[in-house]
Formats: C-alpha cells, sequence, structure tokens
C-alpha cells in the first residue's frame, strides 16, 4: 500500500512540471522595404522603428525589437538580444550570438526572408537585393562605414553591407558574409545602393 502510495505520488508530481514549448515565432527578418530616404535610417532609433513596424504589419506581436546596425558608439551584436532566433517560417537562424557569428549558423538566401515570409533577391535575380546594410565588422562589431551613424542619404558616405545570399564575385570569406562583405560606393542614396546590389535593406532581430 505504501508502495501504491509512493508511486502515485511520483506520478502527480512530475505531471505537475510545467512543459514549455520553445517559441518558434518569427524573431528574425530582413526588412521588405528601405524606410525611403537611402541611409538616412533616422539613426538606430529610426532604424528599430522602421523594424516594429513592419513587424506589427506583418501581424507579429509582443516583441521589443533591433535593427542589426553598428555606430561609432555602439556594436550590432551588443544590440540584438540573446537569441535564439527564427524566421517568419519558424526555422532557427542561430542560438545565441556566439553561434550567429560563427560556422554553425543557419542564414542563407533560403532562410533570410523578410517579415512576409519572402525570399529576398540574390545574385543572379533581378533585380539583386542582396547588399544588407550592416556597418559592422565580421565579428559584430562596428566598422568605419556607416552612412554616417545611419542620418545620411546624399551622395557622400558609405555603409559595409552584408550578403544575405551569402554570394559574390568569388569563393572569399568576404564574399560569402552575411554581415560584412564590402563598402557601398557612390555615397548613401537609394540609387547608391542598387547600384552595387542592394535596396537598402536591413536585419531585425527581436531582443525578447
Amino acid at each position: 500500500m505504501k508502495r501504491s502510495m509512493a508511486l502515485i505520488a511520483t506520478i502527480l508530481a512530475c505531471s505537475a512540471v510545467p512543459s514549455y514549448a520553445q517559441d518558434t515565432s518569427m524573431s528574425f527578418f530582413v526588412t521588405s522595404a528601405n524606410p525611403g530616404k537611402g541611409g538616412d535610417l533616422g539613426g538606430l532609433a529610426g532604424a528599430d522603428a522602421h523594424c516594429g513596424a513592419l513587424a506589427t504589419a506583418s501581424g507579429a506581436t509582443g516583441k521589443a525589437w533591433k535593427a542589426y546596425l553598428s555606430t561609432d558608439a555602439e556594436n550590432a551584436k551588443d544590440r540584438i538580444g540573446a537569441g535564439p532566433w527564427y524566421n517568419a517560417k519558424g526555422e532557427k537562424i542561430a542560438d545565441d550570438i556566439a553561434s550567429l557569428h560563427g560556422d554553425n549558423n543557419n542564414l542563407t538566401k533560403q532562410t533570410a526572408l523578410n517579415e512576409k515570409g519572402e525570399v529576398i533577391n540574390g545574385r543572379g535575380d533581378t533585380p539583386n537585393r542582396h547588399d544588407i546594410l550592416t556597418g559592422t565588422k565580421p565579428d559584430g562589431t562596428a566598422a568605419e562605414e556607416t552612412c554616417g551613424n545611419w542620418t545620411m542619404g546624399g551622395a557622400e558616405g558609405a555603409a559595409i553591407v552584408g550578403h544575405s545570399d551569402r554570394t559574390g564575385l568569388d569563393d572569399s570569406a568576404a564574399a560569402k558574409s552575411w554581415n560584412s562583405s564590402h563598402p557601398t560606393r557612390g555615397g548613401c542614396t537609394n540609387e547608391a545602393f542598387k547600384g552595387t546590389g542592394g535596396d537598402g535593406l536591413f536585419y531585425c532581430f527581436a531582443t525578447d
């Protein structure tokens, strides 16, 4: 009898332990469009607001969004929370900051989707939109080229971009980098960005 009571107590105790399912709702996306002023995103605050507005328009709620962008005062890697992050289709992009900036991330043309779950045009597509604004070095820290800390949208300045499709002119690490491939040319206008294979898009991550 005592053994039976003990068994029942054990079963009840186990059943009382809550089961937490991993939240695989969207916590990462590439913006579907630039806010409209090229590299002038209104600074980091404006870029963050654009991420939030696009996420809300797509139906995503309850998350705080940050743009993966660096300035001379802030590193992109320090802005985006701890992970893990999932795209609009529930596919995991990375577990944490280290894996995101290492060889184990799952950021490819097929997974670097916009907030609508759409693939971003890459090299070989028309138009090519794979240049993603970051202003960042491969390790997630700030580069020098940030379109004036994301306040310049004219003929001056440049920004470091990554390739969302992990494809470039050659097989170099830079050409295959999602966050640090090369600087833009010809200023910080949308037209200048298009000239090197971009559209003024950037990455957005949920911080919670």
